[in-house]
């Protein structure tokens, strides 16, 4: 009874987030009042948050299945979720087992290394538990073996993957309050480079310039609704009346249902976006507690759409640009003998939003394009190769959709296939991790330096 309270407890992000919450507090002695305050608003933040991306995923899987009916697309529809359910039959407990102690191993990194990072998007971190845990298996790994060196893995991927993005997050917040903790940073990180690589003297997107008839589209809602409408009037008309009416909208007219699936999906954009400064609200000052007493100078690591409201135009650019490259990607996939990878506008607009966030620090408007098309490319091309790593699950129709799932499965699994001792994989994965290590720590070191050269 207790191994399930607490399988349910670490497997719902917004109880795991609040319960950082309620330490941060408790050791900063804030009275109960503040405690009860900050613990269930922070909650309240995640769970508003989660309503959101429920609202938009509804409104997407609508869009997909007039997408696919539109253009008789017959592929692999990436979708963390899906996947992660489908594994859960036979890889539930090692799952468990390695996000457990994978939250172990990055607070242990947190406190002695130089990486101050807590990883607080619990949903990705059951993710890649789970898709670690399938790699191990498939490469012949079981027990405590696969657990140990599965939970070595996540840990050391927790804390860094907020790394390595920091120097990029703090343009993008202009501040070093907290981290982003998504396992979708190596396309963010290559949207970074990208932007910084063909932006210089690129205006921001936030700076764009709306006439004043138009500056109703300044407003982040309505030009999401209008952007969204337009795009399932687009989608609607070509699935046909007959599909859209008889299959998705119980008989209402096939306009006003792309009408009001536009909206949703606007409306999802909203919550989320509050949810965000709710969460952020709270669990920034009350991290504060646990950095100065468990994990010195340690920052919140939070899942990617806290980085939305810092710039909403490029959120908007970033998605159509990242799916414009999912779409294009699908057209190359087979003549590389790859299976057709059918965008999915949960991950291209989650992932895809967030490259054009950092593209656009970087590289202004050209970032925003040319770094989310980067991470549309990638986030097609990755699932297609990381499928057949996957043995018995990569049969299933869908896969992992995020950048580096697809990197770590990729790597994961060809160098186990490529090497037969599983104590030769263990060191070599080990050496790998502590070259990474040794790099991150040259690179802050480096940062250190460049702060204090400008103070």
């Amino acid at each position: 009874m207790i191994d399930l309270i607490m399988k349910d407890i670490l497997g719902t992000p917004a109880i795991l987030v609040g319960l950082f919450a309620l330490v941060g507090l408790l050791v900063q002695r804030k009275n109960s009042g503040d405690v009860v305050s900050g613990t269930l608003k922070t909650v309240m933040g995640f769970v508003i948050l989660g309503a959101g991306a429920n609202v938009l995923v509804q409104s997407l899987g609508q869009f997909s299945s007039m997408f696919d009916k539109a253009f008789a697309v017959d592929g692999v529809i990436p979708n963390n979720e899906a996947i992660v359910a489908l594994a859960q039959e036979s890889f539930g407990t090692e799952t468990a087992m390695i996000m457990l102690f994978g939250m172990i191993v990055n607070i242990l990194l947190a406190r002695f290394s130089p990486f101050k990072y807590i990883f607080l998007t619990g949903h990705h971190t059951m993710f890649m538990a789970c898709l670690i845990a399938v790699i191990l298996n498939t490469g012949g790994f079981s027990g405590a073996t696969l657990i140990i060196f599965g939970s070595v893995i996540l840990g050391s991927l927790m804390v860094l993957s907020p790394a390595m993005l920091q120097p990029f997050t703090r343009k993008v917040t202009g501040s070093d309050d907290f981290a982003v903790g998504h396992f979708g940073s190596i396309g963010y990180l290559v949207s970074s480079l990208v932007g910084k690589a063909v932006g210089k003297g690129s205006k921001s997107t936030e700076d764009i310039k709306v006439p004043k008839s138009l500056g109703f589209l300044r407003d982040t809602s309505v030009s999401v609704s209008l952007t969204m409408v337009i795009l399932f009037f687009v989608v609607a008309g070509a699935a046909g009346p007959a599909f859209v009416e008889t299959e998705l909208s119980g008989g209402q007219n096939f306009m006003v249902f792309a009408f009001m699936q536009g909206l949703t999906f606007a409306a999802g954009v909203y919550i989320i976006l509050a949810g965000v400064r709710m969460l952020l609200g709270e669990i920034v000052p009350a991290f504060k507690g646990i950095a100065d007493k468990i994990v010195p100078n340690a920052k919140p690591a939070l899942d990617a759409p806290a980085i939305f409201p810092f710039a909403g135009n490029a959120v908007i650019i970033g998605f159509l640009f990242s799916f414009a490259a999912g779409l294009v990607s699908m057209l190359f996939l087979p003549l590389l003998g790859l299976k057709v990878i059918v965008p999915g506008l949960v991950p291209h607009f989650f992932t895809g939003a967030a490259a054009g966030v950092f593209g656009n620090a970087t590289g202004g408007r050209k970032g925003a394009i040319f770094g989310s098309m980067a991470n549309g490319v990638m986030i097609s091309f990755l699932p297609a190769l990381l499928l057949p790593v996957l043995g018995s699950l990569g049969f299933q129709g869908t896969t992992f959709g995020d950048a580096d799932f697809g990197v770590v499965g990729i790597v994961l699994g060809n160098l186990i296939n490529l090497v037969q001792s599983n104590v030769v994989v263990m060191v070599s994965i080990l050496a790998l991790l502590a070259i990474l290590f040794f790099i991150g720590t040259k690179t802050k070191a480096n940062e250190n330096k460049e702060d204090t050269d400008a103070a």
